[in-house]
C-alpha cells in the first residue's frame, strides 16, 4: 500500500470537501493511451488504490504498462473505540488522495484498446466515484 516515506506534520486538520470546485491539474492523459478520468470528488484511500492496481495489471496479465497517477498524502485519525471525549487527537489510521473532477487517475498503455478499456472498467467498480474512460486521441 502507498504511505509517505517521510510527512512534514503527522497529523492534518480535517479540511473542507470542495463540492463544485473542478481540478486544474492532471486533466489529460500524459504517459500511456487510455486513462481513468474522475467525474467526482472523494477521498481515495491507498486499499481503494491498491485494489483498483490489482485489477488493473491482473487484466493486463503482464502485457502493456500502468501508471498511477494520485499518491494518498493526506494523514486520516481515527480514536480508538469506546474512549470518551477530550484525550486530544486520536492516531493517525491511514492516507486518503483527493481527487476533485476531472482528474485523470490511472493511465494505460502498450495493449490493444478492448483490452486496456476492459482493465480500466474493472478498475473504475473499485474506486468510490463515477468515472470515465478517455483516450489520448
Amino acid at each position: 500500500m502507498l504511505i509517505p516515506k517521510k510527512v512534514k506534520h503527522r497529523k492534518w486538520h480535517k479540511g473542507r470537501s470542495r463540492k463544485r470546485v473542478v481540478e486544474t491539474r492532471g486533466l489529460t492523459v500524459a504517459y500511456g493511451q487510455f486513462g481513468l478520468k474522475a467525474l467526482e470528488s472523494a477521498r481515495f484511500n491507498s486499499r481503494q488504490i491498491e485494489a483498483a492496481r490489482k485489477a488493473i495489471t491482473g487484466y493486463l496479465n503482464r502485457r502493456g504498462r500502468m501508471w498511477i497517477r494520485v499518491f494518498p498524502d493526506k494523514p486520516i485519525t481515527k480514536r480508538p473505540p469506546e474512549t470518551t471525549m477530550g484525550g486530544g487527537k486520536g492516531s493517525v489510521d491511514h492516507y486518503v488522495a483527493r481527487v476533485l473532477p476531472g482528474r485523470v487517475v490511472f493511465e494505460v498503455d502498450g495493449v490493444d484498446p478492448e483490452t486496456a478499456k476492459g482493465a480500466l472498467r474493472r478498475a473504475a467498480y473499485k474506486l468510490p466515484f463515477k468515472s470515465r474512460i478517455i483516450s489520448k486521441e
